[in-house]
């Protein structure tokens, strides 16, 4: 606790501990701990099951205005109910990509009716989202977008493929970039599309990555349908919308990303204890630095959400994903240096992978997806420093784009590095 806190937050801090106490006693007691990078397959039923007990406690989309169901809370109080959150080992959450992406973006760009078909359910958990943007030619890179969407009466018909898709298989719908306006090229023609998952024309194919888990998947559209309202923004304003929820992923979820991140650091710590790794000067000032990194972390992400607070992210969200991903990366291999020779062994037969070698195997994509670390420096450079850009290439050279705009991760991701293009965690497309 911070003992500058206003006497209201700290009030609030009071209640978050005591609800989280009480709510993870009981029946959610052994909720605690379960999920993470590498691990959303585990325990998913009873994670919903726990989120939908927050929701009915009126301890979801807390920044959201109390009249889309949230409960208009301050920038210092969604800190502290992550902080919370964290300290009481809560379950990784399963709505983060409607909570913190989609719902935010609806608020900004949304119409009347679109906040009041697609909010409640988000706030509710009733219904679980998933993010379209990663394709086979279109990763960070995500102007190249090829998915197209053409209007056939009152619906959008899709057709296409979306790759590194977070939770496809247990979400509901879809927030998709699609390309809309037939002979148009990389930023133009795009559009923002809302596409129920559950119909004729989508198929979803899982992706093992080196974890041996699969929660990320390859969604192909054709055919699929929408209807002609499920669009945010104006038909090929597409781009300008994506980059808006990129910026909120990489502001306020971050924080309740790092819910996990705090919790994993706590957990190298102990192991480097129980290991005796801790009395090793460098992999102690190792630790330190980690803790320190992870403060960063969080003083960023607040400062982020105090912009998003006078209206949509800008490009400067993009600090954050370069520091978080460089950060998680890193605690991967500080974790198997702690580990040390025995890190090298599996723990069952055939590939039974305890924690720290997930965590290890998982965050070498983490400087990939989600925008590469290459592709965030280029923006902040150029759309935040103002530097000049790179020389375009000679003309008989092959192209490459290098200072788009990346996709998300929170919400989709890639466990494999094969690609340099692969983006987006998203939580999590």
């Amino acid at each position: 606790m911070d003992e500058y806190e206003a006497p209201a937050d700290r009030a609030f801090r009071a209640e978050v501990r005591d609800w989280l106490e009480t709510a993870l006693s009981g029946d959610f007691a052994h909720a605690r701990g379960l999920g993470g990078p590498g691990r959303e397959h585990e325990a998913f039923p009873e994670r919903l099951a726990w989120e939908r007990h927050m929701a009915a406690g009126g301890w979801t989309c807390l920044g959201w205005p109390e009249e889309h169901g949230g409960r208009g809370a301050t920038v210092a109080q969604q800190v502290i109910f992550n902080e919370e959150y964290a300290l009481a080992n809560a379950p990784a959450r399963v709505g983060h990509i409607g909570e913190n992406l989609l719902g935010p973006t609806i608020l900004a760009f949304g119409t009347d009716a679109q906040r009041a078909r697609f909010l409640p359910p988000i706030a509710a958990v009733e219904e679980l989202w998933c993010q379209g943007y990663s394709e086979p030619d279109a990763g960070s890179d995500l102007a190249n977008v090829q998915t197209r969407a053409a209007l056939d009466g009152g619906d959008w018909v899709i057709d296409g493929q979306k790759v590194w898709t977070s939770l496809a298989v247990e979400a509901d719908w879809c927030f998709a970039v699609c390309r809309t306006e037939p002979g148009s090229s990389r930023h133009r023609g795009l559009s923002y599309l809302l596409v129920p998952m559950r119909q004729p024309g989508v198929d979803i194919r899982p992706i093992v990555q080196l974890t041996g888990t699969s929660e990320f998947n390859e969604v192909f559209f054709d055919g699929a349908r929408t209807d002609a309202a499920n669009i945010v923004g104006a038909p090929g304003d597409g781009w300008r919308i994506a980059m808006a929820t990129l910026g909120f992923e990489r502001g306020v979820a971050t924080l309740g990303q790092q819910v996990g991140f705090r919790r994993e650091l706590d957990g190298v710590v102990e192991l480097a204890r129980r290991t005796g790794a801790i009395d090793d000067p460098l992999l102690r000032d190792r630790l330190v630095r980690a803790h320190m990194g992870l403060e960063i972390m969080r003083l960023n992400a607040t400062r982020t959400m105090a912009g998003v607070e006078a209206g949509a992210p800008g490009p400067e969200s993009s600090i954050s994903k370069l520091v978080w991903g460089t950060w998680h990366r890193e605690l991967g291999e500080l974790a198997m240096d702690v580990l040390g020779a025995a890190g090298t062994v599996a723990d069952g037969a055939p590939y039974e992978l305890n924690d720290w070698q997930r965590l290890f195997l998982f965050s070498r994509a983490d400087t990939i997806y989600a925008g590469s670390n290459e592709i965030q420096r280029n923006i902040i450079a150029e759309r935040v420093l103002g530097l000049p850009r790179d020389p375009a290439p000679a003309a008989s050279a092959p192209t490459a784009s290098t200072s788009s705009a990346s996709t998300s991760s929170a919400s989709t991701s890639s466990a494999s590095t094969s690609s340099a293009s692969t983006s987006s965690r998203e939580a999590r497309g």
